[in-house]
């Protein structure tokens, strides 16, 4: 490995011109008392000695400043080989110890970062695969212990045999619904998944989805509406399969965290830059300001235990976050605890 080294020379430049100006003045003073020479000798006596002593100083100075600080700080560089990669490889190195000094600690600096990023991506690793598992491991020893069960005798119960075989069911549909979810999140985080740009109506799209969760929301009592009256058609540019997919998984979380007699309302608002903005508001139980950071992670679940008993994969909100960000548009979420949340989104508004 060869370092391509920017020498300075300030150092010897000052270094010896203080050794000549005190060595010069100090021997014209004793020549002086000495010797009494004439002025004229004097003058040339001092300028020829000053000449003289401040090459050689500046030599030997130079030198010994290589030899004993610059060789071993470039030393110091051949030997931490993770240097290869950083910022130091995009221009020679200086010899100037200012400016060394600054590029090594820039460097530290840059490094701590780097760990400690590190460190939060490992530990959102471990968190994940955790998550992972766990979305797994429920339904497949659920399946697991009905297939045992009739194995051991059930099978021959008809009636058991038939409950058995449709609850084992519903739980390979779970898996299925997971991997399906997992296989479109990779997709969209790789960009993979293309989307196709359409105009449609985004009125239409949310009275689609309102149909689709009709009954979803009549379980719990809750009434899906818009918060005004859409006599005209609000055309958009997106991918309408995609986006129906984001305003849907919004409205399955309303009636999955919603307050049994409540409402899911929908609005839809011009805004700048010729966007349109939605809005999915509920009257649920609101979040706590501490879980909005991390609600778009994968499988994040704010009430773990309960969120696992109303189903889903747990990515229905990183999705909804991937589709919108595809689409270079931004999601947004409000939400006051006790009182309800709104979820957001942009998307380009058609003329």
């Amino acid at each position: 490995m060869s370092l391509n080294f920017k020498k300075t020379y300030k150092f010897a430049i000052k270094s010896a011109l203080y050794i000549t100006l005190f060595a010069t003045g100090f021997v014209s003073i004793l020549g002086y008392f000495f010797f009494k020479p004439s002025q004229n000798n004097l003058i040339a006596f001092a300028l020829a000695f000053a000449f003289s002593l401040y090459i050689f100083s500046f030599f030997v100075i130079q030198y010994r400043v290589e030899v004993f600080i610059y060789r071993r700080v470039k030393k110091i560089y051949d030997d931490v080989s993770f240097l290869e990669a950083s910022s130091f490889r995009k221009q020679p190195i200086t010899t100037d110890m200012a400016t060394l000094t600054k590029e090594v600690k820039k460097f530290a600096t840059d490094k701590k970062m780097e760990i400690e990023t590190l460190k939060v991506r490992e530990e959102y690793r471990r968190e994940f695969l955790g998550n992972v598992s766990h979305e797994l491991k429920t339904p497949l020893f659920t399946v697991q212990g009905y297939l045992l069960t009739l194995l051991d005798g059930a099978m021959n119960d008809k009636t058991i045999r038939k409950k058995y075989l449709q609850r084992a069911e519903k739980g390979v549909e779970r898996l299925i619904f997971i991997v399906q979810d997992l296989d479109m999140i990779t997709k969209l985080e790789s960009g993979d998944l293309n989307l196709t740009v359409s105009k449609f109506n985004i009125v239409e799209v949310v009275q689609n989805v309102f149909d689709l969760l009709e009954m979803e929301a009549e379980k719990k009592n809750i009434i899906l509406t818009f918060d005004n009256k859409y006599a005209k058609p609000i055309m958009v540019f997106g991918d309408q399969e995609k986006i129906q997919q984001v305003i849907t998984n919004l409205v399955v979380n309303s009636i999955k965290y919603g307050r049994n007699d409540g409402s899911t309302e929908v609005g839809i608002e011009d805004i700048a830059n010729n966007k349109v903005i939605v809005r999915v508001n509920d009257n649920g139980e609101g979040i706590e300001k501490h879980h909005l950071s991390r609600l778009f992670e994968r499988f994040y679940r704010v009430d773990k235990s309960g969120a696992r008993a109303e189903g889903g994969s747990g990515l229905g909100l990183s999705i909804v976050k991937h589709i919108i960000e595809a689409h270079d548009e931004k999601i947004y979420i409000e939400s006051q605890y006790g009182s309800g949340s709104e979820f957001s989104f942009t998307i380009e508004k058609a003329e």
